[in-house]
């Protein structure tokens, strides 16, 4: 039998709608548990962040920090696996993880946030880590002084990713399917046409990874060619084509997706139509279009409240029914 242990409440996920969910959680002292593998969700990996309240500027990375170390001093236990399913058993819900074990909890707030899209393209895998990267504010110290690197996408991650490279790398070349960049924000467009060293590519699509297993990424070519080359030799890749939310284990459990976004559907206190089962951050459509670490922070906090009323009323309910079962 695997390893089965109870809580009270499990959250899926290690970003900030988790660590804040956890901290309501364990301060309204019902008995939480994190379960995760991938530490601080899109904040840990965004860079330097000047739009949370409380600090003028601070690494997404250090604030991620900050947010597990206030839950781990309310002793919230921090389990490094992700949750792999989530089944109804009777009026609890059983979680499996990815080593096997289960846990056992009365509710489950998913905070799972989003996958990074990718290419498809052959080698797009094999060479990750080896010329092909999903984060410019993570690798792009990495190229320093290297001779080119490629960025895809069109909207505002893929356009500050080559601002951002343009200061590293003495090349960037901004690859995007359409004519124009209609997606990013005005300022974004204006800084990124300001930047000498940052070509764009538009109109055309990045059909075939070139290298080889020994060296990993060496260019890219393209459906069209660019300045009478339809082969670019770069150093490095950044993907930066968006992220779907998970909705997987969801759909396993019946949970309604907003139809227009395939995001969980949560109310005003970020209940989904299964009950005991709430969900928060970038998996949700509980703040609109506006996926920022302070609106994932405030729906863990709010779905830590509804859970805390839902385990109170399940305690209450097993309760009345224990007291008249002695009668």
């Amino acid at each position: 039998m695997p390893k089965e242990t109870r809580y009270d409440v499990l959250i899926a996920g290690q970003g900030a709608a988790a660590y804040a969910a956890a901290l309501y959680a364990a301060r309204y002292q019902i008995k939480p548990v994190v379960a995760g593998e991938e530490f601080g969700g899109e904040t840990a990996i965004g860079g330097q962040i000047e739009n949370y309240p409380g600090f003028v500027d601070i690494d997404g990375f250090d604030l991620m920090t900050r947010f597990r170390d206030q839950a781990i001093k309310y002793e919230v236990p921090i389990i490094t696996e992700n949750v792999v399913d989530v089944r109804k058993d009777g009026s609890e819900f059983v979680s499996e993880l990815g080593d096997g074990s289960r846990i056992r909890s009365i509710a489950v707030i998913l905070a799972i946030g989003r996958e990074r899209r990718k290419l498809g393209l052959p080698n797009e895998k094999e060479w990750m880590g080896r010329g092909v990267s999903y984060c410019s504010t993570c690798d792009a110290p990495l190229y320093r002084n290297k001779k080119a690197v490629a960025v895809v996408g069109g909207g505002n991650s893929a356009v500050e990713g080559a601002i951002l490279l343009s200061k590293y790398a003495k090349d960037v070349y901004i690859v995007h399917r359409k004519d124009e960049f209609t997606r990013p924000d005005p300022i974004n467009v204006t800084v990124m046409n300001d930047q000498k060293n940052l070509h764009q590519v538009t109109g055309t699509e990045i059909v075939e990874l070139l290298g080889t297993d020994e060296k990993g990424l060496t260019g890219i070519r393209l459906s069209k060619s660019f300045g009478g080359k339809e082969t670019i030799d770069v150093d490095g890749i950044f993907i930066e084509i968006g992220a779907d939310p998970r909705v997987e284990i969801p759909k396993r459990l019946g949970v309604i997706l907003n139809s227009e976004t395939d995001e969980v559907h949560v109310d005003r206190v970020m209940k989904t139509n299964v009950p005991g089962l709430f969900a928060a951050g970038d998996l949700t459509d509980g703040s609109g279009s506006l996926k920022q670490t302070v609106t994932a922070a405030a729906q863990g906090a709010i779905a830590a409240l509804s859970a805390y009323q839902y385990v109170s009323e399940h305690r209450s309910r097993k309760g009345t029914v224990a007291a008249s079962s002695r009668h």
